[in-house]
């Protein structure tokens, strides 16, 4: 292997953290054997392995591409007219008050002399021409790609700069006297790579920019190179805005990085206040299985037929969330500039704009909240906030009423009641007093009097460290068994306290106390036969693996990654349940972690996972002896089907191998082998073009398999299906579903799940669905579903082959039963999403103190005495020192120690344990391989010294800010 050179503004001018290297031409090498491997990447193995004493860590270059976060991946601006800037001329000066800044009134803060001025604006994109008659400060243009240009060759770039800082009257921007700084980061052909943005982004560390739009993302949230470096970004101050996705109106597409605690993720809405049928859904499935998702988009703007400025001059119109990003981020700019440039950059953080976007929000009627976030954005509300604003911590969102629809969809649809799952909430919470501080008092509920509040059992887990300027809180909220009959309204407040660091020259910790009120509808514990758990801890989805889509017909999007929870893609199966009269709880945990006594039905919906002995012998006594049901809907498996779908990927240069069909029916054979069940080696579809019925209900197939084995007693459903198998389609009568009844319990089968799933959904059987659910949680069977000719008097078998699993892929790296760590695995024990007599119960799954280990009596002196922020005062005796850390002077190597003899960056400087970057790598023909060179932690460890020592260190230090 050998180190690429890389000819760029960063690398020229700044130390790097990273390298990329490439393989070389060696038939023999092991990196060669194995360069194009994805299910054990051996050359990754090997690398890492070499390079362990002077790299943090190895990993392949991805290529990234724009347009996915256009709406329909137009934007390409030769300069010439065409039909989409056409209308420019004919409305004339119509177009001003078309200008996104004008409808959103910026004008009103223009008047008052607020114009951006002073503020560095950061767009990584295609560039801009250097003499673009719509812009007053073109500060910088840099190019990151392989293409010797500064100039847009796309328009999109020209567009982006257009509505954050364009100076034409007929498509005006936000703030047209902000500092342009222009990173192009993606070619002619609209391709990038991750080691461009990871230099892109060292160099706007370096150059000091203020606030940075990102109008890409992806799914890929275990890009850890990228993610890391976007941590970094925000933890040196910078603002950055980024389009949550064009995956929309599917849910559960959250792109990344808009969708990380830091960065402010911008959703999409049409000019009549409509959410944009392009804008990607939430919640985020980062925290799936164990957890439950955040709430994103943080907020909601204009994104469909904005105008903005072409690559030479005039106006066109774009639409898509990379659209509604710049809208956000001028916003954000002009914003930025009604703070006095003194002090504007000791107030002004990501956690503070985030706190005044969303605080200032609009709230839209009808979407609910993981559709709008906070809601519209409010330019001038957010203005006014931030006028006032003193430096604080607070929760987002700040108030859960779980009463109010459609808004706290799906919560507000059913009410909770004791024994039940714990209802999870997931908040942000957004750090305004520094990039670094933590949880200093753990979070306590406060219940109302005033209502049923004292029967809630509320639980949390939450970030020790608040890093960068963000951490999590999570609820689980229970109702207590002596609220088993009650209903009406519980409500009451959290509170919790946040400290950090005192800013450079306060002496005092900052200390803030935050609360967030809680309200919802406890109910009378529902009977058994109306509860169904949804088992969610045995879904795999990618990233990290290549889990291919259910529907092998959907060639454009060939990944299940909408996390296949009843609140994403199961949605509308969620809504049809519940207005059924049942109630639907979540099980992120495995079987061994709830009482089968308490529910009607387990539904088992396309899944991916194995299972464990124990799973397979309870589940095996919960529905024989204790009586539950079981829906099983299933999915399609085929070893031969799996090899075709492989591919060469052109953004990772590697290939991929489906880590599995679209269940694991292999494992899910296992489980069934008990009950005589088995799902057979078919793919299956509908043979002509009806659909099969049973009863009046039809039963779409469309990816399916077959039920190849049944026990005696079964009744047992055949159509028409055609085998996709072959290249000649062979058409048979298979069976489709089985209902069968074990002992107190029952199970019913079914080949196919798509006709449930939301995602790329042919035809909906929700009713079909809803029969199941009934035969199986409440034994109720109508004459067609259960007809005496259908049923069966010895055990079936169709002959054929069972599946096997590959044998070519280490499905253990994916899966949470098989000891494997993806990075977004569940938990083999029960835990704090189980219920209580499970596990051991605490009222704080997070121990305190954390990292910092705050000194009770400072938190305690430095406390608001309501809920505001304690502001230091500045140090007296101008040495910019603590006079409180003549101890922490006295470490060997002169660094400073903070607290508990971590050593730290000045507060101007990053977190020690993120310093360095995360990396990338490939190309078409090698591999190519991001490296985070650890050397270059010993040159940031050099440079810390003692405070008594700063002034002389700092003439000799290096760049410290290139880092």
């Amino acid at each position: 292997w050998r180190v690429l050179p890389r000819r760029n503004a960063a690398v020229k001018t700044y130390p790097t953290d990273f390298v990329v290297v490439e393989t070389t031409p060696s038939g023999t090498s092991t990196f060669e054997r194995a360069r194009r491997s994805r299910a054990k990447d051996d050359a990754l193995v090997s690398l890492r392995e070499v390079l362990r004493d002077v790299a943090k860590d190895v990993h392949r270059e991805q290529r990234i591409t724009r347009k996915s976060l256009l709406q329909d991946g137009a934007g390409n601006d030769s300069g010439n007219e065409d039909e989409e800037d056409a209308p420019s001329r004919r409305r004339g000066r119509k177009l001003l008050q078309s200008s996104v800044a004008m409808k959103l009134n910026a004008n009103a803060l223009w008047k008052q002399g607020y114009t951006g001025a002073g503020v560095k604006m950061a767009i990584f994109d295609t560039g801009i021409a250097a003499d673009h008659p719509h812009f007053n400060n073109i500060i910088e243009r840099t190019n990151w790609t392989n293409e010797n240009q500064l100039e847009d060759g796309l328009g999109h770039g020209s567009f982006v700069a257009g509505v954050i800082a364009g100076t034409s009257k007929d498509c005006a921007g936000f703030a047209p006297d902000a500092h342009i700084h222009t990173f192009r980061v993606f070619t002619t052909a609209q391709n990038s790579y991750t080691s461009w943005f990871l230099d892109g982004f060292n160099y706007a560390i370096a150059s000091g920019v203020h606030v940075l739009n990102l109008s890409i993302g992806g799914p890929d949230y275990l890009d850890i190179p990228f993610v890391d470096k976007v941590h970094e970004i925000t933890a040196s101050g910078i603002i950055m805005i980024s389009a949550i996705g064009n995956d929309g109106p599917l849910y559960g597409t959250l792109n990344n990085p808009a969708d990380n605690l830091d960065i402010i993720g911008i959703g999409g809405i049409t000019s009549a206040h409509q959410i944009a049928a392009f804008s990607s859904r939430g919640m985020s499935t980062w925290e799936l299985p164990s957890g439950y998702g955040r709430v994103k988009p943080d907020i909601v703007t204009y994104g469909d037929n904005i105008w903005g400025s072409k690559i030479t001059g005039g106006c066109r119109s774009l639409s898509g969330t990379s659209v509604a990003s710049p809208v956000a981020a001028g916003a954000a700019v002009l914003l930025s500039s009604i703070l006095p440039e003194s002090t504007r950059w000791s107030i002004l953080n990501p956690a503070v704009m985030k706190q005044i976007l969303v605080e200032g929000a609009e709230k839209l009627p009808g979407p609910h909240r993981y559709e709008q976030g906070a809601g519209k954005l409010n330019l001038l509300q957010s203005a006014e906030i931030l006028k006032a604003y003193k430096p604080r911590a607070s929760i987002i969102p700040s108030d859960f009423d779980l009463t109010e629809c459609p808004y706290a969809w799906p919560h507000c649809k059913q009410g909770i009641y004791a024994t039940m799952m714990p209802l999870i909430l997931n908040t942000t919470i957004a750090n305004g007093l520094g990039a670094h501080g933590e949880v200093v008092v753990a979070p306590k509920f406060i219940p109302n009097d005033s209502d049923l509040g004292d029967v809630l059992d509320v639980r949390f887990s939450f970030s020790e460290t608040l890093w960068p300027y963000s951490g999590y809180l999570a609820l689980y909220i229970r109702v207590k068994d002596e609220g088993a009959l009650k209903s009406g309204v519980a409500s009451g407040r959290v509170t919790l306290t946040v400290a950090s660091p005192g800013a450079r020259g306060e002496t005092a910790l900052r200390v803030s106390e935050v609360e967030m009120t809680l309200k919802v509808n406890v109910i009378p514990t529902p009977p058994r036969n109306k509860r169904l758990l949804w088992d969610q801890f045995h879904n795999v989805r990618y990233p990290p693996g290549y889990i291919p889509r259910d529907n092998i017909d959907m060639k454009s999007d060939v990944l299940d990654w909408h996390g296949d929870h009843p609140h994403t893609n199961f949605h509308e199966l969620y809504d049809t349940l519940t207005s059924a009269g049942y109630f639907v709880e979540v099980l992120g945990a495995p079987f061994t972690c709830f009482d089968a006594k308490n529910y009607g039905a387990l539904l088992m919906v396309d899944l991916e996972e194995e299972y464990s002995e124990a799973e397979v012998q309870k589940l095996q006594r919960d529905v024989r002896e204790e009586g539950l049901g079981v829906v099983l809907f299933a999915e399609w498996y085929n070893v031969q089907m799996m090899e075709s779908m492989k591919f060469y990927d052109d953004n990772t240069h590697y290939d991929w191998n489906a880590a599995t069909g679209g269940a694991n029916i292999p494992a899910l054979n296992d489980l069934l082998q008990p009950f005589g069940i088995q799902f057979g080696d078919v793919v299956t579809e509908k043979a002509g073009s009806a659909f099969p019925k049973i009863d009046d209900d039809i039963v779409a197939i469309s990816s399916g398999t077959t039920i190849a084995r049944a026990p005696q007693g079964t009744f047992l459903h055949f159509a028409s299906l055609k085998d996709r198998n072959n290249k000649e389609p062979v058409v048979a009568n298979r069976a489709f579903a089985s209902l069968t009844r074990f002992g107190e319990g029952r199970v019913f089968a079914f080949v196919d799940s798509n006709c449930v799933d939301s995602s790329h959904i042919q035809f909906r059987c929700f009713e079909f669905f809803t029969r199941a659910v009934a035969f199986a949680a409440e034994n109720e069977c109508s004459a067609k579903y259960c007809d005496p000719a259908k049923q069966i008097n010895d055990a079936y078998s169709d002959g054929s082959e069972l599946p096997k699993r590959r044998n070519d892929v280490d499905f253990s790296e994916f899966s949470t039963v098989l000891g494997g760590h993806p990075g977004n695995e569940g938990s083999m024990t029960c835990g704090a999403n189980s219920p209580l007599e499970f596990h051991t119960a605490r009222v704080s799954y997070t121990d305190l103190p954390g990292r910092l280990k705050f000194d009770p009596k400072l938190v305690e002196r430095n406390r608001p005495s309501s809920s505001q922020t304690v502001v230091p005062r500045d140090d007296d005796d101008g040495d910019n020192d603590d006079d409180n850390d003549d101890d922490n002077d006295d470490d060997d190597d002169g660094a400073d120690v903070n607290f508990d003899g971590r050593k730290t960056f000045a507060a101007s400087t990053r977190d020690e344990a993120d310093a360095g970057v995360f990396p990338i790598v490939t190309s078409t023909t090698t591999l190519y391989v991001v490296v985070i060179v650890v050397g270059l932690i010993c040159v940031v460890r050099t440079v810390k010294r003692r405070r008594a020592r700063r002034a002389k260190a700092r003439a000799n230090a290096p760049q410290i800010g290139a880092l």
